[in-house]
């Protein structure tokens, strides 16, 4: 059977990735809390056959409210409740903070998740890094290995909390008068050195049994949470050689951990301005994002080494300043921005281009997404890809009608959906409580 790539899709405040999204024509300003517009989004990724939703999470007031509308759900598990209602196959994945969140919680919000969605709920597992969330909870970032123990400590009591009704002990048997066999709802008594649960969780298996587990982001540390427990690993690279390197650290740390290398997923980020031709992306960009050019005009000479007038914004970069420019060796972002210099494009078309952004950045027509996605695919830098379009209202429907139609047809992406459930979707092997061959 041939290889096909996985497709996620970053799901945020009901706008799109980009911070002028909420005043594009067409979008309805009150998105942000607006649950029919989240459920019309997931729907339309469900159309183009994507595998899952990603909602990341950040628990506190972030950005410039004055202007920009925030990037992260009004909260992720009730949006992705009221998605499940009303989708029946695309996964539906959310962060949970193990720093402030309590394992018995964080394992029935979860599996009640699961239940409600016939089996498509994931688990973005990760710490809390930010001291303005930590603040929300009135205490400090604990020290980074402590932050890490907690998590590590976390996934397993959750996982075993998760397999505390064995298959079969709900009977709702009506005529015998038998609702469960308690016989198969056992306690976990666990207690490590940062959490603990006695159990059981109120709450039977799901179609996919338990949640999947995605991890995303965390160094080292992140590498050996991934590698022990992840199906699903949520990527911000911007070079294929960088992509590469991650997925083949992950499947290392995956096959170190006793697991097959096969069955954790690498899905790099991609921003998306689908759009006929370049000019007509690159002028959609514009309109979104102008307002943060100023802004943009003053990292970008950081990272190239120059001097720049964000006063001429209407001019390419001159050839004395071409070849003065020495990028960065910090940040990858700072060679492609200079490759998109020299082809000659105004300042204010090269960031246009998205060269700033934290992902590659595809700003024209849907082909070249495809052919990007395709090169990485191809090259071992990625399972597949979470994408982010710019505007949800419009920008959805782009990536389902122009990239996944050429995706299909050059046999990278499926036709439609092969099961019910997340791990259906993934590949992933079937799990109930702790996986017993993870030494806990």
């Amino acid at each position: 059977m041939a290889r096909h790539m996985i497709i996620g899709m970053h799901f945020g405040s009901g706008y799109g990735s980009q911070p002028g999204a909420w005043r594009m024509p067409g979008v309805d300003p009150r998105n942000y809390t607006n649950f029919d517009s989240q459920v019309r989004y997931a729907q339309a990724a469900e159309r183009g056959k994507f595998q899952f939703l990603f909602v990341p999470d950040f628990p506190a007031l972030k950005g410039d409210i004055a202007t920009e509308a925030p990037m992260i759900s009004v909260d992720p598990m009730l949006t992705l409740a009221a998605v499940a209602r009303e989708t029946t196959r695309i996964g539906l994945v959310a962060t949970g903070s193990a720093t402030f969140n309590e394992p018995y919680n964080l394992a029935r919000q979860f599996k009640a998740l699961d239940l409600m969605s016939h089996g498509r709920a994931g688990w973005n597992a990760v710490p809390t890094s930010d001291p303005a969330i930590a603040a929300n909870y009135g205490r400090a970032i604990p020290p980074r290995a402590e932050k890490y123990a907690r998590l590590h400590e976390s996934i397993q009591l959750v996982q075993a909390l998760w397999g505390s009704w064995e298959d079969g002990a709900w009977m709702h048997d009506q005529v015998s008068g038998r609702f469960a066999d308690p016989h198969k709802i056992r306690p976990i008594n666990l207690q490590g050195q940062h959490v603990g649960s006695s159990g059981p969780l109120p709450l039977p298996p799901s179609e996919q049994g338990q949640p999947v587990i995605f991890q995303a982001g965390g160094g080292d540390q992140g590498l050996i949470v991934a590698g022990h427990y992840a199906s699903g690993v949520i990527g911000a690279v911007y070079t294929i050689e960088d992509a590469r390197a991650q997925r083949m650290a992950l499947r290392n740390a995956a096959e170190q951990a006793g697991r097959d290398p096969d069955e954790i997923k690498f899905f790099p980020g991609l921003m998306t301005t689908i759009a006929p031709d370049r000019r007509a992306a690159l002028d959609r960009r514009i309109a979104l994002n102008e307002h943060t050019f100023p802004e943009r005009v003053a990292y970008l000479q950081h990272i190239l080494g120059l001097r720049l007038d964000a006063s001429q914004l209407d001019q390419p970069l001159s050839r004395n300043q071409l070849a003065t420019a020495r990028p960065s060796p910090q940040d990858p972002r700072s060679a492609h921005a200079l490759r998109i210099a020299k082809e000659g494009w105004s300042l204010r078309d090269v960031l246009a281009h998205g060269i700033i952004d934290y992902h590659p950045v595809i700003v024209g027509p849907a082909v070249e997404a495809a052919d990007h996605m395709q090169e990485w695919f191809e090259a071992g830098a990625a399972d597949g890809f979470w994408v982010s379009p710019d505007v949800y209202e419009d920008g959805i429907d782009a990536f389902v009608d122009g990239v996944v139609p050429i995706l299909q047809e050059r046999g990278l992406f499926h036709r439609d959906y092969s099961g019910t459930t997340l791990r259906d979707h993934l590949g992933a092997p079937a799990q109930y409580g702790l996986d017993l061959r993870i030494r806990q």
